[in-house]
């Protein structure tokens, strides 16, 4: 009876025999003797090929001699390499006569949807290969011998809980912080007398004296605010004329004078609203100065910003209150903590990623602003979680899953729903428990053999006629 396979199900079955040939579940046949030749060598102990006498990796299929004369060694049919290896056997029947084991059924040798009740050969002549029982199950799992374990190199280990956490490293550069920067202005028209002895760049503190100033306005508040006090006024009338010196920005300790001496000074002391560098300086003795026009642009450094981009794709893992650590790159082996301030409400679309804003204490002021840095934000978990290698896990994209060890040399594939990722873990969130084993090595060779074992197991299922015995009756070979 002809069976008929989708060409998409038959390229898969052959990829997934290609890793069964590989681990042993088809046969190889020697590349230099026939079958009839090598039967024969392996009864008489003769030799089936030749091999370099320094093991080097030439062969002849006929007696040879090295250059110098030495001729080749001999290799006998016991002698040649093989990766089938019986099952090993208990130590209480060693010595025993072997029980022989069951056939379930035999498979095409070339991994195609083909089974068979009794023994018999392909097209090509391959004798169909048996399946024993114990060796197919029907929860899915595939059993390997602990020869072909070792070969694979397959490697275990537990699922067990840990915290999850990933470096997400990003370039940014210094800024300051807006908070910190005020203007030195005037709210009335007057002119500067005098200008104290700073420039751009100097470090100024607060209430330190910047410049002179002389304005008929504040002159008049002035004689206004002395003639309430000498006049003995009290309650809202004095507080009306103190106020009108308050809201021309008069500094306090100009007023606390006024009210001390009784005298109105020509000139008033303008003091530096803030510690901080100049960034600008615009004034000049004998200027007319207007009013909100800048005279001092004072900046505080003790705090600065850090602004980073960072990937659309690592936003879920940054919140406010992040750690960061900083890395001057013109400061180098240095490193400053700082905090995530702020994540920025809009996308950049052209590079798809999120201005994240770090704020960084400079106490020493060793970071200056348009700096460029690397920013590294651990993110991760905020406590342990089940996770596994991520070696462990098979994606194509629409499925992870992973093998289950189940001892014995029996393996289950399972599909499991990930999490987080870092620090070659991953979380997962359903599919396994704590203590599970898990497949972390040549992982991808047994799900190759699984899924060979179910390519099989469908197309033999889907057949609903039984397999069709050879000629001469059930259990005789073609």
């Amino acid at each position: 009876m002809t069976r008929t396979v989708t060409i998409g199900a038959a390229a898969a079955v052959c990829a997934a025999a290609a890793a069964a040939l590989y681990l042993g579940a088809i046969p190889r046949a020697n590349p230099f003797a026939g079958p009839a030749t090598a039967a024969a060598a392996a009864e008489s102990g003769a030799a089936i090929y030749y091999q370099d006498p320094d093991g080097k990796p030439f062969y002849s299929l006929g007696p040879k001699k090295a250059p110098d004369g030495r001729p080749w060694r001999a290799v006998p049919a016991g002698a040649d390499v093989s990766f089938d290896e019986p099952e090993e056997q208990p130590a209480e029947t060693k010595g025993a006569a072997k029980t022989e084991r069951k056939v379930k059924y035999y498979r095409n040798p070339m991994g195609l949807p083909d089974t068979s009740p009794v023994p018999k050969k392909d097209s090509m002549g391959m004798d169909y290969i048996p399946v024993y029982e114990g060796e197919d199950t029907d929860d899915g799992s595939i059993k390997l011998s602990s020869g072909k374990i070792q070969r694979t190199g397959v490697k275990s280990e537990a699922v067990v809980k840990r915290p999850v956490t990933s470096l997400i490293r990003a370039p940014g550069t210094v800024q300051e912080d807006e908070r910190r920067v005020s203007v030195v202005a005037l709210r009335f028209e007057g002119f500067v007398e005098s200008v104290a002895n700073v420039t751009t760049g100097d470090h100024v503190h607060k209430g330190q004296p910047l410049l002179n100033v002389y304005s008929p306005a504040l002159s008049s508040a002035a004689a206004e605010y002395l003639s309430a006090i000498n006049a003995g006024a009290t309650g809202k009338e004095l507080k009306g004329a103190r106020r009108r010196l308050e809201n021309l920005a008069t500094p306090e300790p100009a007023i606390k004078e006024l009210e001390r001496t009784r005298e109105i000074s020509l000139s008033v002391p303008w003091l530096a609203p803030q510690d901080g560098e100049i960034l600008e300086r615009n004034a000049v003795p004998g200027m007319r100065a207007g009013p909100g026009e800048v005279l001092f642009k004072i900046a505080d450094h003790r705090l600065l910003w850090v602004l980073i981009d960072v990937a659309e794709r690592d936003l879920p893992q940054i919140a406010v209150g992040t750690k960061v650590t900083i890395r001057p790159r013109a400061l180098a082996g240095q490193s400053f903590e700082g905090s995530v301030a702020l994540i920025y409400p809009h996308l950049n679309a052209t590079t798809r990623t999120a201005r994240i804003r770090i704020e960084v204490p400079n106490r020493d002021e060793l970071l200056r602003p348009e700096m460029y840095v690397d920013a590294e934000i651990e993110a991760g978990t905020p406590g342990p979680v089940l996770t596994v290698a991520e070696s462990a896990v098979l994606d194509s994209g629409s499925r992870q899953a992973v093998l289950v060890d189940k001892g014995e040399g029996r393996f289950e594939p399972r599909e499991v729903k990930l999490g987080r990722r870092g620090g070659g873990f991953v979380e997962i969130t359903n599919g396994l428990s704590e203590g599970e084993a898990v497949v972390t090595s040549a992982n991808f060779l047994i799900d190759a053999e699984s899924n060979l074992k179910a390519a099989l197991k469908g197309f033999a299922e889907s057949n609903s006629m039984p397999p069709e015995a050879p000629p001469g009756g059930s259990g005789a070979r073609p």
